[in-house]
């Protein structure tokens, strides 16, 4: 396998679109102060547990989670207050269902804690408490003392189906009964343009995860833009990449429906000075953009880079709601935040990597992930100033509303997405209760 050296290039000023700031590309989002009310208001979190979380499609994992028949994995998902479990049939399909038993709901699948997630491999599912046993298709197959039941219908008891589908690898499930779009069409043409990014090849993982007391999507706008870097991660992103007397700027924002992304180019972080990095990444080639030299990974889709950069840096694909896939040179990186409650949610992070195949294409794995988790630790340090200050300023002066700038556009876009969401899940409930 050919390696792609990342020559360096030179630093490149981008312009802005042709008609002005890219804020006017989109004039239904507005110029004026933005509310963060939605971040504060544990009222306003019940109703995106079900307009949202219970609506959308979301990602729970990969397919190689579940690499042969019977191999499973089970997610909580404390935000829908539901379990689920993620399963190979023995046709090859990946199946979810509610992780509960038909009998008396005790919940079917955990190991020694029920509220902790498991994962392995069974050729049925059986119940702890009274033994009926469930089929890999969900499927009840045995009754403990059958026979002293009352017109028991083992057809009608089998697991509850959790609506599950997969894209490019990556498994969602939809938690409504009946969901509005397929995933396909959820995720849309800038999403789905991703389509032959060879994720399947990247099977070398590294995951972190972390609770933090924050509302969710605190930690989400922090990804959503790079105006805050020359301020909080002036080590990693030095001078030498800021547009002279502007600070960092990125070099394309997209949106679709309520997905966005964001591109940045620039200088390579390898040609900047020595005193710009940690000593192990000039030592080892590698550090907070991976390797800097990554294996040829052929053609790419057309989805990736849509603004054309050159020389392109990374792109951001935040997927409604809480999904964010960053495709470096040869790798990714996927971020899911999952809200435990309106002022706190647990961030789980994962550096996919195609297998190392030397001993020092290992090590620099390593180190792209733990220099990872100092950038990422970085933002995670403000999220407790941010989200009490907010509620601070809630509570007791009545702010709501912050100035947004121009950079800040996606932060504005997401929130309007949510907003969008409970709109219609209220306008349905408004209309369920007519009638």
């Amino acid at each position: 396998m050919s390696k792609v050296v990342h020559e360096p290039a030179t630093p490149h000023r981008w312009p802005r679109p042709p008609e002005g700031t890219w804020t006017q590309h989109y004039p239904e989002l507005g110029t004026s102060m933005m509310s963060f009310e939605d971040s504060v208001s544990p009222e306003f979190f019940e109703l995106e547990r079900e307009a949202i979380f219970k609506r959308a499609w979301l990602n729970v994992g990969r397919v190689e989670q579940v690499p042969k028949t019977g191999s499973y994995f089970t997610k909580e998902l404390d935000v829908a207050r539901a379990s689920i479990i993620v399963v190979r049939d023995r046709d090859g399909a990946v199946n979810a269902f509610h992780n509960v038993c038909r009998h008396r709901g005790n919940k079917l699948v955990w190991n020694e804690f029920p509220r902790a997630e498991t994962s392995g491999t069974c050729r049925q599912f059986t119940c702890k408490y009274h033994g009926w046993r469930y089929g890999l298709d969900g499927g009840l197959n045995f009754v403990q003392q059958e026979a002293e039941f009352f017109d028991l219908d083992k057809a009608e008891l089998g697991l509850s189906p959790v609506h599950c589908e997969v894209w490019a690898g990556f498994i969602f499930v939809n938690l409504d009964a009946t969901p509005r779009q397929t995933l396909r069409e959820f995720l849309g043409p800038m999403i789905t343009d991703l389509d032959g990014y060879p994720f399947d090849k990247m099977t070398e993982w590294y995951e972190f995860s972390a609770d933090n007391q924050s509302n969710w999507k605190l930690f989400a706008d922090a990804f959503q833009e790079y105006y805050h870097v020359p301020g909080l991660h002036s080590q990693q992103v030095p001078s030498a990449v800021r547009t002279p007397g502007k600070g960092f700027e990125c070099a394309h924002f997209q949106v679709d429906g309520p997905h966005r992304m964001v591109s940045t180019g620039g200088a390579r972080r390898w040609t900047m000075p020595p005193e710009f990095m940690y000593p192990i990444e000039r030592v080892t080639r590698s550090g907070l953009v991976g390797p800097w030299e990554s294996p040829e990974l052929g053609e790419l889709p057309k989805g990736l880079n849509p603004g054309r950069i050159e020389p392109w840096g990374i792109d951001n694909f935040q997927i409604f709601p809480n999904i964010e896939i960053l495709i470096y040179h040869g790798w990714y990186l996927l971020y899911r935040y999952w809200p435990t409650s309106y002022n706190s949610h647990r961030f789980e992070g994962m550096l996919c990597f195609q297998p190392a195949r030397t001993v020092r294409e290992r090590v620099e794995h390593e180190v792209a992930s733990v220099v990872f988790k100092e950038f990422a630790l970085q933002d995670a340090g403000m999220l407790t100033g941010t989200q009490t200050a907010l509620e601070s300023a809630y509570r007791t002066a009545g702010l709501t509303e912050f100035p947004v700038n121009d950079q800040e556009i996606l932060v504005r876009h997401f929130h309007k997405a949510v907003a969008d969401w409970v709109d219609v899940y209220r306008h349905d409930l408004a209309g369920t209760d007519a009638r």
